[in-house]
């Protein structure tokens, strides 16, 4: 299971990122649109050393070197303007974000896997649904050397559905950050993930 970080700064931020890294989230990618790269710098150096192969980087990709992460995604518009054989020959995890299925049959294989979204009703933007039924287009998936993850209004109520109708995981992010628990929400979307992803 993938968290994606709150786009804008929140309170106790960083302590909830590490009480979901305690309690066994897999990656956590930091998505801050808008900060520069000295609030980046900042951020990332909040967290625990020993969580860092654990993240992955939206922007300031040239941190990665800095703060030893080996992990890196691209929006939809940056893979557009990237050259992927400079990360041929190197140990870095590429993941990426797709809003339809065509756009991800399409991605090269140097892609581990990609974010389509969203899935259902965004919890954490106005006004941001699903303009098709992606468990129906999903049937139409070509591509099979990159993961296809589900993100977009998923919750402990709905988890299920992604994970039994042709998803290999979700990623979670209102259900996390627009909430007063977002432990207990993560720990109960969790156990229901775990049951299919073993």
């Amino acid at each position: 299971m993938i968290v994606l970080s709150n786009p804008t700064a929140i309170a106790n931020e960083i302590n909830v990122i590490h009480s979901l890294f305690e309690e066994g989230l897999h990656l956590f990618h930091i998505r801050k649109p808008e900060y520069s790269l000295k609030e980046m710098i900042s951020f990332i150096a909040q967290i625990n050393p020993e969580f860092r192969p654990r993240l992955v980087l939206h922007s300031h990709h040239e941190l990665i070197e800095i703060f030893k992460i080996n992990r890196i995604h691209f929006t939809e518009e940056t893979r557009r303007r990237i050259t992927l054989e400079k990360y041929k020959n190197r140990e870095i995890h590429l993941s990426t974000s797709t809003h339809s299925i065509t756009g991800f049959n399409s991605l090269a294989p140097e892609f581990e896997y990609a974010f389509l979204s969203p899935v259902y009703p965004s919890i954490s933007k106005a006004d941001y649904f699903p303009k098709t039924d992606l468990f129906e287009s999903i049937k139409d998936r070509t591509n099979t050397k990159t993961k296809l993850i589900a993100l977009g209004g998923i919750n402990a109520e709905n988890i299920e559905t992604p994970l039994t109708n042709g998803f290999d995981n979700v990623a979670l992010l209102g259900t996390i950050w627009n909430t007063e628990n977002p432990i207990k929400n993560f720990k109960s979307c969790q156990r229901i993930a775990l049951s299919y992803l073993q």
